[in-house]
């Protein structure tokens, strides 16, 4: 059988940055070139980052995609690279109207393209558009209608994108029709906990449906409140795994694959789902053999701790990189969230950058100021103390607030001291609470929820002490100085913005509040439904009318990474006024 040699460039790319992301398709390809590859791969839309959301609808953003692309393609071959092909997804537009979505010519495509000779030798857009989630693909792209295929060294290679593997029917079976001997995606899945068991068992079952070698390579890195995590996976025709990249990592997989020559009689023409066959020959002759290169083998798989983590490091990095910015600033209140998220923060853009405020009350326990004190000891950030105190007595004398008024005050004071030195100095605010906190509204607006990016928005409660104490026992199991303090992680949570304050004199065990918020937020399950799973009728009541009545705070939280299969942004969409509630 023919040998081929493909790269998969799993790669990081920034949205609307097109000559840097060419730079970086570049800089790959030349890498990929000296490891012997004889097929390159980019992910879905690497050229122009994704998602590109409403650029898409600016017809100057895709003229300059498109002149991008070109301009890659004649670079790869001034650079002596054109002999290569490289497959690279960008943003296109289509040639013809399609009325059966209401799109004249010209509308938007999610596309890619393969590269070969300083030409483009082939375009082909995403069949299946993904219209959930975080996704909006019908709102700005129309479908391809084709099943575009490369032969290339006696091999024909399928091409697909993303979803087109995430649906079934389309360039799936298309592939198998046309009798191809490798089928390759790119894409740009985000990320979200356990995905990546779900991930590996739908690129086996389409490779068994396709009939042939299945490629699947992703994008790693950040884009607003999206996390990619990269685990590209190779796949035999009988589902077993052949290689798979690691997960939040930049890094071309390159494997050697003894692939079914073409078919004589391949099909062309019409064939599954409506797709008509493109067929490019760039060479029909098989290469001599050669010895392969050592196996690809598979990347370091981390657990589920480890997992999130790293993710939610790599979502705050890509902000703060991606955006221009030198360096965060946190309150430290000696509490679990603002340590977990100090810890995030050193590891992210690292301790010299990470500039820490304690800014106790005259209801700021000794334990927790030490406690803030602590963790900037361990981790070394930037620590200082600036008492809001006095402030807080200016107000007071000024207004005479009481009750939840003189409560939030402070948190509000803490919310303005930051915005000043965010201001004077420069450091972007990142805002501590967690998806429990958000989900009831157990936060106070202008205070806490003060940020431009809130690293844990995404995390239940239970899932910050757990990654608290995995990050500590990380550190340990290397030698190093645990970042979070014992006491920050073992002693009650509480606001202090009362004596004696604790969060369960608002709210239910966090166990049982997270149980229940998962079943209403995350997974759309009505009051009935909750309390049938055994949970206490007039407390689902309480917990879910306190989520419905918070929207509003919810709607002016700053952007954080996306986690679980629902976060608290695009993926769930609620009005604000909205007479609904659920009653069990």
């Amino acid at each position: 059988m023919p040998q081929l040699r493909l790269a998969l460039n799993q790669i990081d790319s920034r949205v609307g940055d097109l000559a840097a992301n060419a730079e970086a398709i570049l800089r790959w390809t030349r890498h990929s070139a000296e490891r012997g590859a004889h097929l390159v791969a980019f992910p879905e839309m690497a050229l122009t980052g994704y998602p590109v959301e409403d650029l898409a609808l600016r017809s100057s953003f895709v003229t300059a995609s498109r002149a991008a692309l070109r301009e890659l393609a004649a670079r790869l071959a001034e650079e002596g690279l054109g002999g290569l092909p490289v497959v690279v997804g960008y943003l296109d537009r289509g040639e013809s109207a399609q009325p059966r979505y209401g799109m004249p010519a010209g509308a938007p495509q999610n596309a890619a393209a393969v590269l070969h000779g300083g030409e483009v030798v082939l375009r082909f857009a995403k069949h299946h558009l993904p219209n959930y989630g975080v996704f909006d693909e019908f709102r700005y792209f129309v479908p391809g209608d084709t099943m575009p295929v490369l032969r290339v060294h006696g091999v024909d290679v399928a091409l697909a994108i993303c979803e087109d593997l995430w649906q079934d029917g389309g360039r799936v079976p298309a592939a198998r029709t046309a009798r191809a001997g490798l089928l390759l995606s790119v894409n740009a899945s985000p990320y979200e906990r356990e995905k990546d068991d779900t991930r590996l068992e739908l690129v086996r079952k389409r490779a068994q449906e396709a009939g042939c070698t299945t490629a699947y390579l992703a994008m790693t890195g950040g884009q607003d409140e999206l996390v990619f995590d990269g685990d590209s996976i190779v796949v035999g025709a009988d589902g077993e795994v052949i290689a798979r990249a690691a997960q939040f990592e930049e890094s071309c997989v390159v494997l050697d694959l003894e692939l079914p020559a073409y078919a004589a009689d391949a099909p062309g023409g019409v064939v599954d789902d409506g797709l008509r066959v493109d067929r490019v020959v760039l060479s029909e002759e098989p290469l001599p053999a050669y010895p392969p290169a050592p196996a690809a083998g598979c990347g370091a798989r981390l657990d589920d701790d480890e997992e999130v983590y790293t993710a939610l490091v790599t979502g705050l990095r890509a902000y703060v990189v991606k955006n221009g910015f030198r360096s965060v600033l946190i309150g430290l209140s000696g509490g679990i969230d603002s340590a977990l998220v100090a810890a995030i923060a050193c590891d992210a853009v690292g301790a010299e950058n990470v500039y820490g405020v304690s800014m106790p009350s005259k209801y700021s326990s000794e334990h927790s100021k030490g406690d803030a004190a602590e963790l900037a000891r361990r981790t070394g950030l930037n620590f200082r103390t600036v008492p809001i105190a006095p402030m807080f007595d200016a107000y007071m004398g000024a207004l005479g607030l009481t009750g939840l008024a003189e409560e939030n005050l402070q948190s509000r004071l803490r919310g303005t001291l930051l915005m000043a030195l965010s201001n004077q100095e420069g450091h972007i605010v990142l805002a501590p609470g967690n998806k429990s906190e958000l989900a009831v509204g157990y936060s106070t607006l202008y205070g806490d929820s003060v940020g431009a990016y809130g690293p844990i928005k995404d995390v239940y409660k239970t899932w910050v002490f757990r990654l608290a104490r995995w990050r500590n026992r990380a550190a340990a199991e290397r030698g190093q100085t645990p970042p979070i303090p014992e006491n920050s992680i073992s002693k009650p949570p509480s606001a202090e913005l009362r004596p004696g304050q604790v969060d369960t004199d608002s709210l239910p065990d966090y166990p049982v509040l997270d149980a229940i918020l998962e079943l209403y937020v995350d997974r759309d399950r009505g009051a009935d439904e909750i309390v049938a799973a055994g949970y206490d009728p007039e407390l689902v009541v309480r917990t879910l009318r306190m989520v419905d009545t918070a929207e509003y705070k919810r709607r002016q939280y700053p952007p954080g990474a996306k986690i679980s299969p629902k976060g608290f942004g695009k993926d769930r969409r609620l009005p604000i006024t909205n007479g609904w509630r659920e009653r069990a």
